[in-house]
């Protein structure tokens, strides 16, 4: 039965189920996809960066818009964008000619999306910004198309073969789609500076979150106060303090109440072994020189400090002054190390 003019079901056969022959076509695809990636790289011109200059000169939100398998990848390009320093989010095409026009503003840019360029649901949203004097930045295999034409800067990927056999669903364009958007966007954070720490409070979810939070930020605006003991204090009066804090440790403050060492659980059991304790102060058993961290500190850092060596407690001390102890079991339970 024919589905298509000159072509029948049979007229492609079906690749072996023999596990090299679907290796083999496994590798051909891709290396179809590095040989688009190639010529992607190759053909790059100075396009890439005038759209980055109109993106930064602009001062409302960087909109993405594609059609079916461009719209997939164009919100994952908002995405990318959104949480490198880009205020962008993604709005579907066809949405837009049902009132989501509203959502581009005349401060705004479009990124618009689709291999052809002539996707039909663009036509409303190009023509609308054609008669707002919203810039367009296209990404299209086809500069000459409507999108091409309809664009400000017009980023034109080359034409390579899809992988698909029947050369219809997209592989090699999306690939490079998603890989020219990756471009723009760590472009657009390189020229705006956007450090880890800002790349962090976009993306306080996960351990890569967590691991980007300040210390400060773990703790809270209202972090539960340390143990603490004088020099003076008694062997019995630090155990005491250790067990009321919770926290496996106190800290040990001069007259002054800056830090003058930690006594932890391990110190506590060490001097049981000593035998005589009447006579122990905090002085005597403390450990003098405590590894330390400040509130702004990554807790990353925090935990490769705790990690390296191979301690469960970490005083953290802002003007030499105890603020919080962190404990390992803390950060287990929250998921920042396993």
């Amino acid at each position: 039965m024919r589905h298509i003019a000159g072509m029948t079901e049979d007229a492609r056969p079906v690749l072996s189920a023999d596990p090299a022959a679907m290796t083999a076509r496994a590798r051909e695809v891709i290396r179809l996809n590095i040989e688009a990636l190639q010529a992607l790289e190759a053909g790059l011109d100075d396009s890439l960066a005038r759209a980055c200059e109109i993106i930064l000169s602009r001062p409302g939100y960087l909109v993405v818009t594609g059609m079916g398998k461009s719209g997939h990848i164009g919100g994952k390009i908002a995405a990318t964008l959104a949480s490198t320093g880009t205020n962008s989010f993604f709005v579907h095409p066809a949405e837009m000619s049902h009132g989501d026009l509203g959502m581009l503003r005349k401060d705004v840019t479009l990124l618009a999306i689709s291999n052809s360029g002539e996707s039909r649901e663009l036509r409303d949203p190009l023509i609308f910004c054609q008669r707002e004097g919203i810039p367009v930045i296209g990404l299209t295999q086809r500069p000459n198309s409507f999108l091409g034409r309809s664009s400000a800067v017009c980023l034109t990927m080359p034409q390579v073969a899809e992988a698909c056999p029947n050369g219809l669903a997209p592989t090699t364009s999306t690939l490079m789609t998603l890989a020219l958007g990756d471009a723009l966007a760590m472009v657009l954070m390189d020229r705006r500076g956007f450090t880890a720490e800002a790349f962090g409070l976009h993306h306080p979810g996960g351990k890569l979150g967590m691991s980007l939070q300040s210390v400060r930020d773990w703790m809270g605006d209202r972090p539960p106060a340390p143990a603490t003991v004088p020099l003076t204090a008694t062997f019995a009066e630090v155990v005491s303090a250790i067990t009321e804090g919770r926290k496996g440790a106190a800290a040990v403050l001069n007259a002054d109440e800056t830090l003058a060492g930690i006594v932890t659980d391990g110190d506590v059991r060490r001097a049981f072994s000593r035998g005589d304790l009447g006579g122990l102060t905090a002085a005597a058993v403390m450990s003098p020189r405590p590894k330390v961290i400040g509130p702004d500190a990554r807790m990353s850092d925090a935990i490769d400090l705790m990690t390296q060596n191979k301690i469960a407690t970490l005083l953290v001390v802002e003007d030499d002054r105890p603020m919080a102890i962190v404990h390992i079991a803390e950060l287990m339970q929250a998921g920042y190390v396993s």
